[in-house]
């Protein structure tokens, strides 16, 4: 049964709960295409102190991102990315919640790809590049854009995303040309090959953009630890001479006498 003090720290733990969501909103902006949301999601991140808790996909390429700040701030970045989806004419919906319920944020996306990653102690070896990606309608369109850019420039393919309704993003990762170039080449062979519905170049990507893009394992550089000696014992042994006692037989009397007093 739960204790009194256990009933306690509980009510205590819950009105801080509700104290940090007291001055927070959670905003939402849907798009029907996934490179549209990654640029809706990377302007709504630049244009006010907002963080990027992640996306939610529920299939027919519905794709929303969910970001979370102080109430004005918020405001303004859904504002910054409906503009934006409404630029890519990919909008859906947007939505603004001040002062969600603590428990809203069981059903919503919280944690990241990347933020297990690094508590996992391993990291990406293609952090920090700039990010392509190249939606079609049908796989083999991909897989052919993707071919097309690996060929192009130098450029590496980091992931591939599917949001239903047949469409694919294949994302790759590398310098800003490179990736200006590849895109450019991926997108020709879309239309080539299928149907081309969305591209997106980001030169730049934000830490917290960066969480949330998938990322296939072969990028994952995992830590190995440092390996010591088995035998301290034999290795301290080695360094440390053993502790040399002069022999008393050979002392003078007078300075055995005074070794004995002590």
């Amino acid at each position: 049964m739960e204790t009194s003090n256990q009933r306690i720290i509980s009510t205590v733990e819950a009105s801080r709960q509700r104290d940090s969501f007291k001055d927070t909103a959670l905003g939402l902006v849907s798009t029907l295409s996934f490179p549209a949301i990654v640029g809706t999601a990377d302007m709504m991140l630049k244009s006010a102190g907002v963080h990027l808790v992640g996306y939610e996909k529920i299939g027919g390429g519905h794709c929303t991102a969910i970001v979370r700040g102080g109430i004005a701030d918020v405001r303004l970045a859904v504002e910054a990315g409906v503009q934006t989806a409404e630029q890519f004419g990919q909008l859906v919906s947007s939505l603004v919640i001040p002062r969600p319920y603590p428990n809203l944020e069981i059903v919503l996306p919280i944690t990241t790809k990347l933020s297990k990653i690094m508590e996992d102690g391993n990291y990406s070896r293609l952090s920090n590049q700039a990010v392509g990606l190249v939606e079609t309608r049908g796989f083999p369109a991909m897989v052919g854009a993707c071919d097309a850019m690996l060929k192009s420039a130098d450029v590496h393919l980091a992931a591939y995303e599917k949001i239903g309704a047949g469409l694919c993003t294949a994302i790759i990762r590398g310098s800003v040309a490179n990736v200006a170039v590849a895109v450019e080449a991926g997108m020709y062979e879309a239309e080539r090959i299928g149907e081309l519905n969305a591209v997106m170049v980001i030169p730049r990507p934000l830490d917290e953009l960066e969480q949330t893009l998938p990322l296939a394992s072969c990028w994952i550089e995992h830590r190995q630890p440092i390996n010591l000696p088995v035998n301290i014992r034999e290795q301290v042994a080695e360094i440390v001479e053993p502790l040399q006692l002069p022999d008393l037989a050979q002392l003078p009397v007078k300075v055995l006498e005074e070794f004995l007093e002590e």
